[in-house]
């Protein structure tokens, strides 16, 4: 603002003590010569006075358009007085206005100073038209440039100052709008006041509503919960009717989530339950960031987490800590609000919150455990059971075919299901897969004869099967067997009493589920579960695009549940309203020929500190390259052809050591890696990781690296 400003009063100075050159020379090229005397600009008479006048009124008024362009006053002006009231933003207004009159009609004000140019030079600019003073010099038309020059000044500030708008609201009684800023959307009414409501006439539930959240009885699972409830109700004034009714006799409680908690019982992460966000960390302000990031919180929500998450970093980086543990938090919390579903599976030492902050609980091999987990998923068709079962069986198996595994199960479940009105467990399962033919047509027998033909048929093609080369058979008995251990002998429908959870009941419900898998040396029988339990939860969310709400599967270690067929249904999880989180620890643990289509399937990619440079080529592949200027400056020695010019380099060179030298400077665009595997493996900080984000929209993030400290 201020150097264009002291620029100006220089000029203008200058001009004034006649020591702006050419401004004589442009006054006499658009004028009669004999109105000067001389070669100067020396008035003859007053035609030359005149000119001399106007010439200053439009360089006064060049300067000030200058001034305010190179300084932009105007937006700063416009800036400072918008943070004000309405009121005070007129007066400050008025105020300017009164010195500008003050400096262009002092006369009129009777104040003892010059005028700046604005009246004289349209006075002058009138006789000198007219050809005398007969008309400029007329009472009428002195007045009328008087009031010009008061409207020149005193119209942009009314303008700017809003004086119109103040005065119709003055004339009509009201106070001025003066938006809430904890409100912008809702003028004159806070969020705390529940505007939404008031304007469809529900007052008293409002008031109850406003009522409880400064009695303290309200927090932010509460409002998120109540405002998502609201938004479900636009369309079915039944619903919304009932709904007005439980918040008048309930308050903050209406509409509660099912197991009646509606908050965790602690928080170890900053949550906006209306947004649906979770802050995990800041972006850092590095080379390879965008400038509109850097320093901004990065938070993360199901639309992002829609899209599926890899996290890949070595024991000890923070997966768990810096991102699992605060997105399950949060996914936990939107469950309350009735948004989603999640399941939650780790070891049973992974810090994924306490036990009450779960509606279901299941540890595979501790006894203490008040729930087992449907190897089934609640299926009632042998051929989806026999999918599901197949794919963490064998899924893994290289030159193993899923399909022919799941039609070796399915030749078992249908029959065993008509013949016990059940699925067999995993005992049972291994032995008959296992079976003589002798056993098998025992189980043949238990099936009636009318109106079980097809399975009869299936069990036929089984017994056909046993003992020959292709017997698949033995393979999967062989796989079954890590789940068919003393310590799970009460599971998987093995217990007397009936307490299996079936994973399909997620997808129906905002249910919260945590899976403790077992540790020590059932590290086979946990890789198996984690396949089993990405299949059910793939095949359970299938047509979940109309769903209320959305489900989200954790896996804190997915060691060994990466298969085939996993990727193929993962690719069609965001049309289904559902995500997976997985976490490796290094990218080895899921088939190398996987890992490529692994990263281009998952909208969200992260590297945490440490990874292995093999690792980091993957990703560097992934995230791909980008245009970048290089500059290059070379130096090239000056050799002088002239005997003086080659002493005065040679004195040059002697005093200072170097040799004269001129700079070549050369920008071009080249296409580099945003990260290379080298800097992903030596570049990340210990604390941070490279994040990109895909939005369900189709929004993309480019790969930068982010905080996860604190």
């Amino acid at each position: 603002m201020l150097v264009p400003l002291l620029v100006g009063l220089f000029i203008w100075l200058a001009y004034r003590n006649d020591n702006l050159p050419y401004a004589a020379t442009v006054m006499r090229t658009f004028t009669p010569n004999d109105w000067w005397t001389g070669f100067g600009a020396t008035a003859k008479d007053w035609q030359g006075v005149a000119v001399h006048t106007i010439f200053d009124g439009l360089v006064f008024f060049g300067l000030v358009w200058v001034v305010g362009a190179l300084g932009s006053w105007g937006r700063i002006i416009g800036y400072y007085l918008a943070r004000r009231r309405p009121p005070v933003r007129a007066a400050l207004t008025g105020l300017a206005a009164l010195v500008g009159l003050a400096a262009v009609l002092p006369e009129a004000l009777h104040l003892g100073w010059s005028a700046v140019p604005v009246v004289n030079p349209i006075l002058y600019l009138i006789a000198l038209v007219t050809g005398g003073w007969h008309i400029a010099g007329s009472p009428i038309v002195v007045y009328a440039v008087y009031v010009l020059a008061a409207a020149l000044v005193v119209w942009p500030c009314a303008k700017i100052g809003g004086w119109e708008s103040l005065y119709r609201e003055w004339r009509s009684g009201k106070a001025p709008n003066v938006p809430d800023p904890a409100a912008p959307s809702s003028p004159g009414i806070p969020r705390s006041q529940w505007p939404e409501l008031r304007a469809a006439g529900a007052h008293r539930a409002a008031d109850v509503l406003t009522g409880e959240l400064a009695a303290g009885r309200m927090n932010d699972a509460d409002c998120a919960r109540l405002h998502r409830v609201w938004q479900a109700s636009e369309r079915d004034a039944g619903r919304r009717a009932a709904f007005v009714d439980a918040l008048v006799r309930q308050g903050a409680a209406a509409d509660a989530h099912p197991s009646g908690d509606r908050d965790l019982p602690a928080r170890s992460a900053p949550h906006d339950l209306l947004e649906g966000q979770v802050r995990v960390g800041r972006w850092v302000a590095a080379e390879r960031g965008s400038r509109r990031y850097h320093d901004a919180g990065l938070a993360l929500d199901p639309e992002l987490l829609g899209t599926s998450l890899l996290a890949v970093g070595p024991s000890g980086s923070g997966k768990t800590r810096s991102l699992v543990a605060p997105v399950v938090e949060s996914l936990c919390l939107q469950a309350l609000t009735g948004a989603c579903a999640v399941v939650a599976v780790g070891s049973s030492g992974s810090q994924l919150g306490p036990d009450a902050a779960y509606d279901v609980v299941i540890r595979l091999g501790d006894p203490a455990s008040r729930y087992d987990l449907d190897l089934y998923a609640g299926a009632t068709d042998p051929d989806e059971a026999a999918a599901c079962l197949a794919e963490g069986l064998v899924g893994d198996m290289e030159g193993m075919e899923t399909r022919r595994a799941a039609t070796v199960l399915a030749q078992l479940l249908g029959p065993y299901r008509v013949a016990y009105g059940r699925f067999p467990t995993v005992p049972v399962l291994r032995e008959l897969l296992e079976a003589r033919p002798e056993t098998l047509r025992a189980l043949l027998d238990l099936l009636p004869a009318d109106g079980a033909q097809a399975m009869r048929r299936e069990l036929e093609s089984r017994l056909r099967q046993v003992g020959t080369t292709n017997d698949l058979g033995p393979v999967l008995a062989d796989r079954l067997a890590a789940l068919d251990r003393p310590l799970f002998a009460e599971f998987f429908g093995g217990a007397e009493e009936s307490r299996s959870f079936s994973l399909r009941s997620v997808a129906q419900h905002p249910m919260r589920v945590r899976i403790s898998l077992p540790e020590g040396g059932h590290e086979e029988a946990a890789r198996l579960l984690n396949r089993l339990l990405l299949a059910q939860f793939q095949h359970i969310t299938r047509g979940g695009a109309g769903r209320g709400n959305s489900a989200f599967l954790v896996l804190d270690d997915a060691a060994g549940a990466v298969t085939p067929g996993a990727l193929r249904a993962l690719q069609r999880l965001r049309t289904q309203n559902s995500g997976v989180v997985l976490a490796l620890r290094t990218l080895a643990e899921v088939p190398e020929t996987l890992h490529g289509p692994l990263l281009a399937t998952v909208g969200c990619r992260m590297a945490f500190s440490g990874l292995p440079t093999w690792d980091g080529r993957a990703f560097a592949e992934a995230w791909g390259t980008e245009r970048v200027e290089m500059t290059e400056v070379a130096h090239h020695t000056v050799f002088a052809d002239q005997p003086m010019t080659r002493a005065i380099h040679a004195l040059r060179k002697l005093v200072t050591g170097k040799a004269v030298t001129t700079e070549a400077v050369t920008v071009r665009e080249v296409e580099r890696q945003r990260w290379s595997a080298s800097d992903l493996a030596h570049a990340v900080p210990p604390g941070h990781a490279v994040l990109s984000l895909s939005h369900l929209r189709g929004e993309q993030v480019p790969p930068m690296l982010v905080d996860l400290r604190g």
